[in-house]
């Protein structure tokens, strides 16, 4: 199969730039970032908002946007947590409604900031598929009204075959603020404008350890007052002792030759909205700019015990499924080829939304975890991070999802045992079944689901 770079769309469509220099020699810097994804490269944007004079240095194991950043779907969502119902669920409704409204204002920022990257605010579709995720649909938009959210939007079988043309579809709601983007055009609008601001970028160094305030590559190595890790999924390479608080997934994505016209208009897709399914192992697609389509999975794979490489980066297995999945939900389009498909790792936490901290005495940062929603999030995630990295006051820093860690999940071998059955448990469900007892129990402890 081919690598990551030439296998997936936004990477191997990406125009032609300088790769930048790994790092070599030991070096010194007052804060370093490792990984150039969108929590790192976003860090260290308001690192510099914040401290124009700061010397920052960021440190990539592979290319920018290499990992979860450069791989992602590119749909925007409008919320930092995964649902308002799990908001709720985990940080109480006063809380909820403040991450609503943070979340809806940092996507009006980012517009601003994401000028050339192909950012429409289409917002979102939710389509259902089955007369129970139209109750789910009517609990999401009262879930809206309870934290003052407007613009929701519910439609009947008619009204959403209007917006996008299955015979499948039996309803669905229009969720507002949210959109489409290219996210390795974001990376770069990012990259171009921290190394104007100074900030040194290092790609191709893989970082083997992190003691003492400094970080060391090989031979080579920068010694900082403070180190954000900026890592995801790859975290536990660094910190071992966070696996506890997230798993690592992988999620796989297909994006096809771009439609002809009249392939589009079988598809009536006027409003070029990111879509999602009701169910729990839901497939979610979108646009490109050029009008391909981007078909993905979120039922995500989990390599025991906890691997994250690049023997996972494909899964023929899943892009199978995918392809009938498509030819599933749009019998009317003839067969269609998909030149690009690749996979990338996630870390889902037991609350689905990401989580902060510390460690070493206080000289390293993290953040992570954001299961699907990181291109919103990630930019939230910055801030926070470049706010905790400075010692400076910000009312961000008393959410309870800074402050408060997730439910840890199960060591091995329990944990591929527990992720075997609530797969099991969950695929019975997406068939008609009702939730099983364990299913029950994952919901009263309010633990999330999917990816």
């Amino acid at each position: 199969m081919l690598p990551i770079e030439q296998s997936c769309y936004w990477l191997a469509t990406r125009p032609q730039s300088a790769q930048g220099e790994a790092l070599i020699g030991a070096q010194r810097a007052q804060v370093v970032i490792v990984g150039a994804g969108f929590t790192g490269l976003w860090t260290a944007h308001f690192l510099k908002s914040l401290k124009p004079d700061l010397d920052l240095a960021i440190v990539e194991q592979g290319v920018t946007g290499y990992g979860a950043t450069g791989r992602n779907a590119g749909m925007i969502s409008n919320c930092i947590d995964h649902t308002h119902s799990l908001a709720i669920a985990h940080f109480g409704q006063e809380e909820a409604k403040e991450l609503a409204a943070i979340g809806l204002a940092n996507i009006n920022e980012m517009e601003t900031y994401a000028e050339g990257c192909d950012l429409e605010r289409t917002g979102q579709l939710f389509v259902a598929l089955k007369e129970k995720h139209l109750h789910d649909l009517h609990s999401l938009i009262e879930d809206a009204e309870r934290l003052d959210i407007k613009g929701y939007q519910l439609f009947d079988q008619k009204e959403i075959q209007t917006k996008l043309n299955s015979p499948r579809y039996v309803g669905g709601a229009h969720v507002p603020g949210g959109g489409i983007l290219n996210p390795i055009k974001l990376v770069d609008k990012l990259v171009s404008d921290l190394k104007r601001s100074g900030v040194r970028i290092f790609e191709k160094t893989r970082v083997d350890s992190v003691h003492q305030g400094q970080i060391k590559a090989g031979d080579a190595s920068i010694q900082a007052d403070k180190i954000i890790l900026a890592t995801d999924a790859y975290t536990h390479h660094l910190l071992p002792g966070l696996i506890w608080r997230f798993i690592p997934l992988y999620d796989y994505i297909l994006v096809s030759e771009p439609l002809e016209k009249s392939e589009l208009e079988k598809l009536g897709w006027q409003g070029r909205e990111g879509i999602v399914d009701g169910r729990t192992f839901f497939n979610y697609y979108r646009l490109t700019a050029d009008n391909r389509v981007l078909w993905g999975t979120s039922e995500a794979k989990y390599y025991a015990p906890n691997q994250v490489n690049e023997r996972f980066d494909h899964s023929h297995e899943h892009y199978q499924a995918l392809k009938e999945s498509f030819s599933w939900h749009f019998p009317q389009l003839k067969p269609m080829q998909w030149p690009y498909a690749w996979g990338g790792p996630i870390a889902s936490t037991t609350r689905l939304t990401p989580f902060f901290g510390t460690a070493h005495n206080g000289s390293v940062l993290y953040a992570l975890g954001y299961t699907g929603h990181g291109i919103g999030s990630t930019r939230l995630a910055g801030k926070i991070l470049a706010h905790m990295a400075l010692e400076q006051p910000s009312t961000l820093l008393k959410l309870k999802m800074v402050t408060d860690k997730p439910m840890p999940y199960p060591p091995e071998p329990l944990r591929s045992i527990s992720v075997n059955m609530v797969t099991s448990s969950l695929r019975q469900v997406d068939q008609g079944a009702k939730p099983n007892l364990l299913l029950k129990i994952l919901d009263a402890l309010g633990i999330g689901f999917s990816s």
